[in-house]
C-alpha cells in the first residue's frame, strides 16, 4: 500500500470527507501500488513499485521549529510493502528560488535567481505557511538567461562566523563570494565562464569541510569542460578563501573533476559519496557519482558511453523528460528534481554505489518545473518550483517550496 498525506497550511479542513489520520487529524489518501497517481488537495504522488523506505517511524512529520506539520498514518498492509510520503507547501509567492541552505535555528536561506535576493524562510509560521523575509539584495548580481544569484552554502562555522557563501553572475563572469548577512559581498573566486544558459551554480560544503563548486562549460561546443586551465565545466574544491584545497588532483588547481556541461546540484551520502547533476546536454541529463580527478566526458560523450577514458553517469535520462537540477540524499535514497520532466526522481542506491531497481517518480506534473532539492536537518527533503521564468507556466501561488517526509526517513528524529 502507498499513501499520501497532504496538509496544506492554508486549508486545514480541505476535503474533509477523505479518510482521517488517527494522529493529528490530517488527511490520508491511499492507493494500491502500481495503479499510477491519485490527486488531492493540489498534490500528487506517483510512486511505482521498487522503493523501499521501510515502515513508518514514531514521528514522521518531524518537529523543526514551528513548521506546518503534515500528518502521516500507518497503512493497514501486513506484507511489508507499506509506503508513505507527506507533502506540505511551506512557502509560496517566490520568484525563481534557486539555492537553499539551513541556519542553526532551523530556518532556510533561499536565493532568488532573477531578483538577486537572499530570503529567510521560517522558522516562524502563520496561516499561509512559513514566514518569508528578505535579508539582502545583492547589487553585484547581473541576472540574464539562467545566470543570476544561484547557489548558497551556509558556513559550517556559522554559529561563530555568521557567514554564507553564494554563487552569482556578473556581466562578465560567474563568481563565488562570501558575506555576513547585511554586509558587503566579498568575491573569493572569479573568472568562471558565463553564458546565456550554461552557468552551473551548485555550491555546497563537503564532509571534508571544503567548499565544492559546480560550474557550466559556458560555450556552445564544450571547449572548456576538458580544458584543465579553465574553470568551466568542472566541479571545483576550494577553501573558504577561494584557494585550491589540499588534496586536489593538481596542487595548484581548484579542479576536482572535469568533463561536465552544467552542474547545478551537489550532495553527499553517509558514506561520503558525491553525487552531482549535469543538465543541458542535447540528448541526456545525468546524475553522476563524482570521484577525484574524474573526467565525465563532455562534449565527447552525451549520457552513457563506452569510452573508457570517461566516467559513465550513474543514471542518464532523455533531456526532455528530466533536465535535473537539485540533488539530495536520504539514507539509501538519492533524489533529484527536474525542470523539463516536472518531477522528482527517486533512486535506491546500494553501499557500493549502484542503483537498486528502477528510478521512481514523485510529484510528476503537479507543481510544474522543479529545481532546488536539499535535505533539511530534520531528515525531510525540501524542493522548490521554478515556474516564474520564461519556460514556466506559473500557478497563482508560484513559486513554492515544498516539504517531503518519507516513512521511516528520519524526519523528526534526534
Amino acid at each position: 500500500m502507498i499513501s499520501v498525506a497532504v496538509s496544506p497550511p492554508e486549508h486545514p479542513d480541505l476535503l474533509a470527507t477523505l479518510v482521517r489520520s488517527e494522529r493529528g487529524g490530517g488527511l490520508v489518501v491511499r492507493f494500491r501500488r502500481g495503479r499510477g497517481a491519485v490527486a488531492t488537495a493540489g498534490a500528487v504522488l506517483a510512486l511505482t513499485a521498487g522503493c523501499s523506505f521501510g515502515p513508518p517511524g514514531p514521528d514522521q512529520a518531524g518537529s523543526p521549529p514551528n513548521l506546518p506539520r503534515p500528518s502521516v498514518a500507518p497503512t493497514a498492509g501486513s506484507s511489508g510493502d507499506d509506503r508513505e510520503v507527506a507533502i506540505t507547501v511551506m512557502a509560496k509567492s517566490l520568484e525563481v528560488p534557486w539555492g537553499m541552505g539551513f541556519l542553526p535555528d532551523g530556518s532556510a536561506v533561499v536565493t532568488e535567481r532573477d531578483t538577486a535576493r537572499i530570503l529567510k524562510v521560517g522558522p516562524e509560521s502563520d496561516a499561509n505557511g512559513l514566514t518569508v523575509t528578505e535579508l539582502q539584495r545583492l547589487d553585484e548580481v547581473k541576472a540574464s538567461g539562467d545566470g543570476g544569484l544561484l547557489g548558497i552554502a551556509v558556513s559550517p562555522g556559522y554559529v561563530d562566523d555568521k557567514t554564507v557563501y553564494v554563487y552569482y553572475s556578473t556581466e562578465r563572469d560567474n563568481r563565488v563570494g562570501k558575506l555576513v548577512i547585511g554586509g558587503a559581498l566579498q568575491p573569493i573566486l572569479t573568472g568562471i565562464p558565463h553564458s546565456a544558459d550554461q552557468n552551473g551554480g551548485a555550491l555546497a560544503f563537503g564532509p571534508d569541510g571544503f567548499l565544492y563548486v559546480g560550474t557550466g562549460d559556458g560555450t556552445p561546443t564544450g571547449t572548456q569542460a576538458g580544458n584543465a586551465k579553465s574553470l568551466g565545466g568542472k566541479i571545483l574544491r576550494i577553501t573558504t578563501a577561494g584557494r585550491p584545497a589540499a588534496g586536489n588532483p593538481v596542487k595548484t588547481s581548484p579542479v576536482w573533476s572535469s568533463g561536465h556541461r552544467n552542474v547545478q546540484g551537489l550532495a553527499w551520502d553517509a558514506q561520503g559519496t558525491l553525487y552531482a547533476t549535469d543538465r543541458g546536454q542535447p540528448r541526456f541529463s545525468e546524475l553522476n557519482v563524482v570521484k577525484k580527478g574524474g573526467n565525465h566526458g563532455w562534449p565527447t560523450v552525451d549520457g552513457s558511453g563506452t569510452d573508457t577514458r570517461f566516467v559513465n553517469p550513474l543514471v542518464s535520462w532523455p533531456a526532455e523528460a528530466s533536465s535535473c537540477g537539485g540533488v539530495a540524499t536520504l539514507e539509501s535514497m538519492v533524489a533529484t528534481a527536474c525542470l523539463l520532466g516536472k518531477k522528482v526522481y527517486l533512486l535506491n542506491v546500494t553501499g557500493n554505489g549502484t542503483v537498486l531497481g528502477s528510478p521512481q517518480e514523485l510529484l510528476t506534473g503537479e507543481y510544474g518545473r522543479l529545481r532546488a532539492l536539499v535535505a533539511a536537518p530534520d531528515g525531510s527533503l525540501w524542493v522548490s518550483t521554478s515556474n516564474q521564468e520564461d519556460a514556466g507556466e506559473p500557478d497563482p501561488e508560484d513559486d513554492r517550496i515544498i516539504r517531503l517526509v518519507f516513512s521511516d526517513g528520519g524526519a523528526g528524529r534526534s
